[in-house]
């Protein structure tokens, strides 16, 4: 074999040595992360301006429970929760929020996101309003501005500021290790002088 066909073959073997390099890098990072922990942009950030309408047809006591806006969020810590109707991930973590009102120190805020209000009133009225005001993002441009990636998210905000995201539904053990301690944080810091 001459020199010049020696250095073909070789050359040739650079381009599958590359592939297979690549191709154990990402299968080595696939199974890699929690995918619930996807970063914010917006942590201590200011909430975007925003003022939604309510679910039109939703009252609490005889009285219509009144819609959103980033005016609601500007003085105090509050949790704001991202669902829909349409969203069996949020139908398993409506009771866990139902339960977190008991806390009397949380004040609880819906974004409910890209849905029809007589479905949002249907999922309200069966499974209980555990929100305050709820804020009716029919077409889902709040939530982009947000930084949502889905349902169900929930927020807390301290003083008009996003002080923390998780994506994806809460359990008794997000609850307790990630969602607690982000209130309790916010909750020190606006207690501090």
């Amino acid at each position: 074999m001459s020199k010049p066909s020696r250095r073909i073959g070789f050359l040739a073997l650079v381009p599958l040595a590359l592939f297979l390099a690549l191709a154990v890098l990402f299968y080595s990072r696939l199974g890699a992360g929690d995918p619930s922990e996807v970063p914010s942009a917006l942590i201590g950030k200011p909430v975007p301006d925003f003022r939604l309408e309510g679910v039109a047809g939703l009252t609490r006591n005889g009285v219509p429970v009144s819609g959103l806006s980033n005016d609601d969020l500007a003085k105090g810590v509050f949790v704001v929760n991202v669902f829909a109707s349409w969203c069996a991930p949020c139908r398993a973590e409506h009771p866990l929020l139902t339960d977190l009102t008991k806390d009397q120190r949380i004040r609880l805020y819906g974004l409910n996101y890209k849905d029809a209000d007589d479905q949002a009133l249907r999922f309200l009225n069966g499974l209980g309003n555990p929100y305050t005001a709820i804020g009716a993002d029919r077409n889902g441009r709040v939530g982009i501005d947000w930084g949502v990636y889905g349902v169900p998210e929930t927020f807390v905000v301290a003083n008009g500021r996003i002080a923390a995201k998780l994506v994806g539904p809460l359990t008794r053990e997000r609850i307790s290790t990630e969602l607690m301690p982000a209130i309790e944080k916010a909750l020190a810091t606006q207690a501090a002088p």
